[in-house]
């Protein structure tokens, strides 16, 4: 019968590589870190839209309505039937629409009507009508306010990447434009338009993680 031998080097080596797997696993898996950032700074992780592109949208195109009817007296009536997304990624354009809105009713200058609301508004005037809600409490009919303008628009991008050719980095360009529309009920006629136009690039390493 054959005798086993122990290599002490070998099992030095073996011990030595095991250690090492253990540590990278930990280090890769279980050393995390989060931190907090300023909502308002500009960080960009590559070159798809993110939060400071609605931040730069949202301030240009509020400031361009406000002073639409800088130094009148008039407080238009707005309702506002979102923003459409006709880029290839899915990006939330409501919150757009809200943060406009909010802008608009803080300046004093508007009065906006929420269109979502409308509906909730008929149910609970449905409700009220079934007896159940005294008469002297039910909301009156016929005194909602009618709307002068309607806000909408459209998102779009263009994606253009590098071509291919030998490089140790891969770029990638997207331009983003937002329009912006004020349409008047009564003509039909677009009263106010403006836009807001945000092109980046980024690049990454052709091998990494």
């Amino acid at each position: 019968m054959g005798k086993i031998t122990s290599n002490p080097e070998r099992s030095r080596l073996a011990l030595s590589v095991g250690a090492a797997v253990v540590a990278l696993t930990i280090g890769l898996g279980g050393c995390a870190t989060t931190r907090s950032i300023d909502p308002d700074s500009q960080v960009h992780y590559d070159a798809s839209y993110d939060f400071s592109d609605k931040d730069l949208i949202v301030n240009h195109l509020s400031e361009s309505l406000v002073n639409f009817v800088d130094g009148s007296n008039a407080r238009p009536v707005i309702i506002s039937y979102g923003i459409g997304n006709q880029t290839s990624e899915h990006i939330n354009t409501s919150g757009i629409s809200d943060d406009i809105r909010l802008a608009l009713v803080q300046s004093g200058k508007y009065q906006l009507i929420n269109e979502a609301q409308r509906a909730n508004i008929d149910e609970e005037s449905g409700f009220q009508k079934t007896g159940t809600v005294p008469e002297s409490q039910r909301i009156a009919q016929g005194r909602q306010l009618g709307v002068d303008y309607i806000l909408g628009g459209t998102l779009r991008s263009i994606v253009k990447n590098q071509p291919r050719q030998i490089r140790l980095t891969k770029k990638k360009l997207v331009h983003y434009s937002l329009n912006l529309e004020l349409t008047d009920t009564e003509t039909g006629a677009i009263a106010w338009a403006d836009k807001v136009e945000i092109a980046r690039e980024s690049s990454r390493p052709i091998i990494g993680w």
